[in-house]
């Protein structure tokens, strides 16, 4: 039966935290002590307590072992610049040949530089117009569509504006027609003689 792995975390307690410090600390150093003899390794080891006292061993000068590891890390870290500026450097040269090559291209497609093209680079080209042709047709097709729905809507407005304008004047026309015979006055009497006799007899009776 496997037994699963204990989670670890930190000890509460401190008079328990600080004894296990303690334990694993003096466990530790012993090994670093047993590796440095039984393997000739330079070890150093510090370690600072929870209230920051220092626990160290080195098997050698805990300052050139410290020395020696920074030599390192300055190596590794100039490797490092060294392989992204390579790194850099290739992908700088993979973009300008692609450059040249869709400009070599772009040349091609519009009729320049056809000279040292073979048959099968001619054809390939060839293709490459029609399926660009085709889709600029199918783009421009869209565009004229799209066109005459917008014109067929805007004509579609227009009608129903016109339609509601010709519902109002039919509307105001009855009103208007009737204001205008209250307003006309019939003249049923006759009258014989010279105008000016007629226009004094009918101002005579307007005014009695």
């Amino acid at each position: 039966m496997v037994r699963g792995k204990t989670q670890m975390k930190r000890i509460e307690n401190a008079t328990s935290r600080q004894v296990t410090f303690s334990k694993r600390r003096n466990g530790l150093l012993k090994k670093a002590f047993e590796l440095s003899v039984l393997c000739d390794a330079e070890v150093a080891l510090m370690v600072f307590s929870p209230r920051g006292k220092l626990f160290e061993f080195s098997s050698s000068c805990m300052n050139k072992t410290i020395e020696r590891y920074q030599k390192r890390e300055d190596i590794g870290k100039a490797k490092g610049v060294r392989e992204n500026m390579q790194n850099a450097v290739e992908d700088v040269d993979d973009l300008a040949k692609k450059i040249e090559f869709l400009e070599d291209s772009r040349r091609k497609l519009l009729g320049d530089g056809l000279g040292s093209c073979s048959f099968d680079e001619l054809q390939h080209l060839e293709n490459q117009l029609d399926r660009s042709l085709t889709r600029i047709r199918e783009r421009k097709t869209q565009l004229q569509l799209e066109q005459i729905e917008k014109l067929k809507e805007e004509e579609r407005l227009l009608v129903e504006d016109n339609a509601k304008l010709r519902e109002k004047c039919c509307m105001q026309q009855p009103k208007q027609i009737d204001n205008m015979e209250l307003e006309l006055e019939v003249e049923t009497e006759l009258f014989i003689g010279l105008p000016e006799r007629h226009k004094r007899k009918r101002s005579n009776t307007q005014n009695p």
